[in-house]
C-alpha cells in the first residue's frame, strides 16, 4: 500500500483518505461553529503551511463560522474506523511547596543532566535508587503517590496551596521510555476486569493494595518531569503541544503523524455520553498513536477528571483540510 506523504509531513496509506461531504456528519449543523471557530483562532497563527496560512488570515475577520468551514474546507476520513476516543484533565490536587507528614510525595522538575533527548532512567530506577531525591528538584509535595503518578499521566496539573494559592505546572521533559498501560496490566493479572478499567477504578485499586500499587505503578517506566507556568491565568486551560492553552471540551489530542496540529477535527463519539462536536488539534500524547485515535480534554479539577476517566468510547473522527491538500489526497 503505498504512501502519501503531503506538504504538512502527514504519512497516511492513499486508500485511507475517504473524501466526505459536510451532509455526511451526524449532527453538524447543530454544533456551535462559532465556539469551535474561537478555539482555532488560538492557536491558527502558528500555521504557517502554505495551503493553512490563508486560511488562518481569514479566520480572524469571518462572522459566520459555519459557512467559513464549509466554503474552505474538506472532511476526509482517515484510516478505518472505530476510533478509539479517551479523556483527559487538568487534575487540581492539595499540595504543598515543603515536606510535610501529609505531603510527602514530590513533583520534579527535569534534572540538569537530562536535556530531554534520548533516554533516562526508568520510573524504577528514579523511584527505588532514589536519583532525584534532595537535590533541589521538588516542585511540589503531594498526599499520595498515586496522583502523583496519575499527574504524569496527564501531564499538567493545578496544586492548591494550604495558604489558598495556586501553582500551575506543565509538561517539561519525558524519560522517554515507551508507555505501558496499567490498567491493561491489571486486566492481565486477573486483578480487573476490562469493562471495569477507569482511572478511579485503578486509583482505588492501588490504595486498597499500597504495596503492590507501588509495584504496579512501576510497571510503566515511562517518567515526566514538570515546569511551573507563573504566567498562566487562572481562566485559561493548561498549556498544550503547540505551546498555547487547550480548551475544555473543544481540544483533542491526536497523532500529529496522521492529523495536522491546529486543524478542525469532526468528532463523532458514540458510548454512554455521545458526543457530536467540532474540534481543534491542539495536542498530543504518549498513547494517542493512529489515525482514528484522540484524547478529549474535558477540564480542570475533580468532576472534569470523573468525566474523563470513564471515556473509553468508539466513533470516528474526521479531519477537516484545506481544499487543495483534500483534493490532492483524493487524487492519489
Amino acid at each position: 500500500m503505498r504512501a502519501l506523504v503531503t506538504a504538512l509531513g502527514l504519512a497516511v496509506s492513499a486508500a485511507g483518505a475517504q473524501p466526505l461531504r459536510f451532509a455526511d456528519l451526524d449532527g453538524w449543523e447543530a454544533d456551535d461553529h462559532a465556539a469551535a471557530l474561537a478555539v482555532f483562532r488560538e492557536t491558527c497563527d502558528l500555521m504557517t503551511a502554505p495551503d493553512w496560512a490563508p486560511l488562518c488570515r481569514l479566520a480572524a475577520e469571518v462572522t459566520d463560522a459555519r459557512a467559513f468551514f464549509e466554503m474552505f474546507f474538506q472532511p476526509v476520513l482517515t484510516g478505518a474506523p472505530p476510533a478509539l476516543f479517551t479523556g483527559y484533565y487538568e487534575p487540581e490536587l492539595q499540595g504543598s511547596t515543603v515536606r510535610t507528614p501529609r505531603f510527602a510525595w514530590p513533583v520534579y522538575a527535569r534534572p540538569p543532566e537530562f536535556d530531554g533527548k534520548g533516554i533516562w532512567h526508568s520510573r524504577e530506577d528514579i523511584e527505588r535508587r532514589g536519583l532525584l531525591r534532595g537535590r533541589g528538584l521538588e516542585l511540589a509535595w503531594l498526599e499520595d503517590p498515586v496522583e502523583v503518578f496519575f499527574l504524569q499521566v496527564q501531564g499538567s496539573g493545578r496544586i492548591r496551596l494550604q495558604d489558598g494559592r495556586v501553582i500551575r505546572l506543565g509538561f517539561a521533559a519525558k524519560n522517554n521510555h515507551p508507555y505501558r498501560s496499567i490498567g491493561a496490566e491489571l486486566v492481565r493479572r486477573g486483578a480487573m476486569d476490562q469493562h471495569a478499567v477507569s482511572a478511579q477504578g485503578i486509583k482505588a485499586w492501588v490504595r486498597r493494595n499500597p504495596a503492590e500499587g507501588a509495584r504496579l505503578l512501576r510497571h510503566n517506566p515511562s517518567f515526566v518531569f514538570f515546569r511551573k507556568l507563573a504566567d498562566l491565568s487562572p481562566e485559561h486551560g493548561p498549556i498544550g503541544a503547540m505551546g498555547r492553552s487547550v480548551t475544555a471540551m473543544r481540544s483533542l489530542a491526536v497523532d500529529p503523524e496522521f492529523v495536522p496540529l491546529g486543524a478542525p477535527v469532526w468528532l463523532e463519539k458514540d458510548g454512554s455520553a455521545p458526543l457530536r462536536r467540532l474540534m481543534v488539534a491542539q495536542d498530543t500524547g504518549t498513547a494517542i498513536k493512529g489515525a482514528q485515535r484522540a484524547d478529549i480534554f474535558y477540564g480542570s479539577g475533580a468532576a472534569a477528571g470523573d468525566a474523563a476517566g470513564r471515556v473509553k468510547d468508539s466513533g470516528r473522527m474526521i479531519v477537516l483540510l484545506p481544499l487543495d491538500i483534500a483534493l490532492a489526497k483524493a487524487g492519489e
